[in-house]
């Protein structure tokens, strides 16, 4: 069967579609078995290469599978990717949703919408800049150090993290 020619649009919205799926470490033959067959592989590469056409309903449903806003699969709709700062701290998610609900609950919100800005979907880790450390100091009414200290001794922040001098001059600044 050969396949209708692409749309500018179509190309641009598989691209968003294959985007998210790698970011969340999947294959098209691992979203077919995750969605239990009701993603087939062979849709879904489709729906990426733009030769086939989505639905909005469909579209709507690929996004809750994937557990992202509808608007991020859609060209032109994906969060501004800010540049990376130089000071990195990894966040495991994996481990947050170990923490107590009531202390990660704020982390968890703050990380949500960190995600939802940047476009980063896969779910496993998400890195946080000196300023988002900042942010959460003031939100858990912390020292920027002791949150530090506090999410590296649960296990929420990697210890591979290329940031070791967290100076307390270097978090006011």
């Amino acid at each position: 069967m050969i396949e209708p020619a692409a749309t500018p649009f179509g190309l641009a919205l598989g691209a968003r579609l294959r985007a998210i799926r790698v970011q969340q470490g999947l294959s098209l033959h691992a979203v077919e078995r995750k969605s239990g067959g009701r993603w087939k592989a062979v849709v879904i590469g489709s729906y990426e290469r733009g030769s086939r056409a989505v639905t909005v309903q469909r579209l709507s449903e690929l996004a809750d599978f994937y557990g992202v806003p509808v608007a991020e699969l859609l060209p032109g709709g994906a969060a501004q990717h800010a540049p990376e700062s130089s000071g990195r701290l990894v966040l495991d998610l994996e481990r947050l949703a170990d923490l107590p609900t009531e202390r990660a609950a704020p982390l968890s919100r703050y990380v949500a919408s960190i995600a939802r800005q940047r476009g980063d979907y896969n779910g496993r880790v998400l890195t946080l800049r000196l300023d988002d450390l900042r942010t959460l100091g003031i939100i858990y009414d912390e020292s920027p150090s002791r949150l530090v200290a506090e999410l590296t001794e649960s296990g929420v922040l990697r210890s591979d993290n290329q940031v070791i001098d967290l100076r307390e001059e270097q978090l006011r600044r």
